[in-house]
């Protein structure tokens, strides 16, 4: 019989600690869900769930603490060590159609029925997501607390990287090789400079507002132009 799970991890725990205490109540295998590129103005949502497997992986933690080096190592072990794990692609174009966070959700609930195995209990990393048939948990800064949940999201990490790297060679002139379609100084740049591409996310405000004020240029430039003809004639 299942026992009640009457307690959280203490904060010594470590990162199986959720893991561990999930065990004890009876809940087995878990399922660790995150995502990558929810900040990015441009290029796909991924979204990973992970079932480990029996042994440890060492090392593990939010894919953002690592360095691009220690990611792919880290989802070599994963992929090969674990007892089961998925990545769902959401390309831009779902995400400007049907709102960013509905993505998110539904790209989560896909993750996990895509697994090979299926978990009992389902730990996703700040967002709580209804509709699951198995329980689950919304942990704040998941990937920083419990190893499933870390292990998902180096996959959607290294996943997503990849994923830029492929769209790099089709737009090389924005970078996405270096900077994964988040809006640094040198991307925003050159969205200024070129406008948008396809991958770009339109519903995100630094999008459309960078196409603004290139339309507004080019009317003030034509507009520019009818008044000098206008002058000379």
């Amino acid at each position: 019989m299942r026992r009640p799970l009457r307690y959280t991890p203490r904060r010594d725990a470590g990162l199986y600690g959720f893991e561990r205490a999930l065990g004890h109540a009876g809940f087995g295998p878990v399922a660790g869900v995150d995502e990558a590129g929810r900040g990015a103005c441009a290029g796909p949502l991924v979204v990973a769930a992970v079932i480990l497997g029996a042994g440890r992986i060492e090392g593990l933690k939010d894919s953002k603490l690592l360095t691009p080096r220690r990611r792919e190592e880290l989802y070599e072990q994963i992929v090969d060590g674990s007892a089961a794990w998925s990545a769902v692609v959401i390309p831009c174009h779902d995400i400007d159609r049907i709102g960013l966070h509905r993505c998110n959700i539904a790209g989560m609930r896909r993750a996990l029925a895509q697994l090979d195995v299926r978990p009992e209990y389902a730990l996703t990393d700040g967002f709580r997501v209804p509709g699951l048939d198995v329980p689950g948990l919304a942990v704040p800064k998941g990937d920083m607390v419990a190893a499933c949940v870390a292990a998902a999201s180096i996959v959607a990490k290294v996943t997503r990287d990849r994923l830029m790297c492929e769209l790099h060679e089709r737009f090389p002139e924005y970078g996405f090789d270096v900077h994964k379609g988040y809006s640094t100084r040198e991307h925003t740049a050159a969205l200024a400079a070129l406008g948008p591409c396809p991958e770009h996310r339109l519903s995100f405000a630094n999008v459309p507002s960078v196409l603004a004020v290139r339309e507004s240029g080019s009317a003030g430039t034509a507009g520019g132009h009818r008044e000098g003809e206008r002058t000379r004639s």
